[in-house]
């Protein structure tokens, strides 16, 4: 599948990058370097102005009163927003309309390339370069864990462009699904809607999005990434297997550096068992907003997780609070 993004590559911008490239053998990343700085560049305009703008708008009661911290943990879950449910129709819509991706072999899979998977690939890198860029200014609000985060999701992603395991790009991009009702869950919490109506049939919707994306579709897939890792260190590309126009950037005899392959694999479990944690706490936490207080106060811990995205990446942030019934 060729690249469906509308901006060809910017050859300035290209050269630009080709020399850190060259030297970290990000082999595809000059062909879609545009499109990280643009999707960048997207994410900056939504958190500033476009957000403060819309809440101002849709919510003035809330929005005008939060200070600083709070306004801006508030525009980075519009930003999150955003993001999610943009990057997870694209990925519905590679998924279905890439022939060739559908049709790749395992070694393929491990060392291929479509333009549709690098779109998503870079589409995530230039998330996380936004999110490495304003925890970075905003270091007080966010966290170190936040931009620790941020380093390790951006470095995952650009190992796609080598390019390694981009077939899965799409794929561990679903895990995404579940953060919309998670931004909404969360928007509910802070426009005094805790315990609502709305809130429950939320609830439902994220926790059985959150089940069937990250427990069942996300655990399968990584124990198939797993075996492809497994066959690669016992049997490299051949030369017959170099003629597909997939394999376009793969070389005979190609290895998976073991730095490379332990970086994307201990991510992906430490996020699948971060996954199965997050599920039994998100349980609880939406029971104990619905559970009837048994006196005038009562403690009800709020769990907060930023979920944003992406393929074998380390969690934003869990953050408990407590708030009064």
């Amino acid at each position: 599948m060729q690249d469906p993004f509308p901006i060809p590559p910017v050859p300035w911008l290209a050269e630009l990058v080709q020399p850190w490239c060259d030297r970290f053998n990000l082999t595809t990343l000059p062909l879609h370097i545009h499109e990280v700085v643009a999707a960048a560049l997207l994410y900056s305009v939504v958190f500033w102005p476009i957000s403060p703008l819309i809440s101002h708008f849709l919510a003035p009661d809330h929005y005008s009163k939060l200070p600083r911290k709070r306004r801006l943990n508030w525009d980075a879950h519009v930003v999150s927003m955003v993001q999610s449910c943009l990057i997870n129709a694209l990925a519905i819509w590679v998924i279905l309309v890439d022939d060739e991706r559908r049709a790749m072999t395992w070694e393929e899979r491990i060392w291929g390339y479509t333009g549709g998977c690098a779109l998503i690939q870079a589409l995530a890198a230039g998330y996380f370069l936004w999110d490495l860029i304003v925890t970075s200014l905003n270091l007080d609000v966010f966290g170190i864990g936040t931009l620790a985060h941020a380093m390790a999701a951006l470095l995952v992603y650009s190992l796609g462009f080598r390019p390694l395991v981009n077939y899965y790009s799409p794929i561990f991009i679903l895990w995404e699904l579940s953060t919309p009702f998670l931004n909404i869950h969360w928007f509910m919490d802070k426009m005094g809607m805790t315990g609502t109506r709305a809130q429950l049939y939320n609830g439902f919707l994220l926790l059985g999005s959150f089940f069937t994306c990250r427990l069942l579709f996300g655990t399968y897939h990584s124990y198939c990434v797993m075996g492809d890792f497994w066959r690669a260190t016992r049997s490299p590309p051949g030369i017959e297997k170099l003629v597909s126009s997939s394999m376009a950037f793969a070389d005979e005899g190609a290895t998976v550096p073991v730095w490379a392959a332990l970086a994307y694999l201990s991510s992906n479990l430490t996020l699948n068992f971060l996954n199965f944690y997050w599920f039994f706490k998100m349980i609880s936490a939406v029971r104990k907003r619905f559970q009837p207080a048994k006196g005038a106060v009562e403690p009800v811990t709020e769990v907060e997780v930023d979920l944003s995205t992406v393929v074998a990446s380390i969690p934003e942030k869990a953050q408990p609070r407590r708030r009064k019934a």
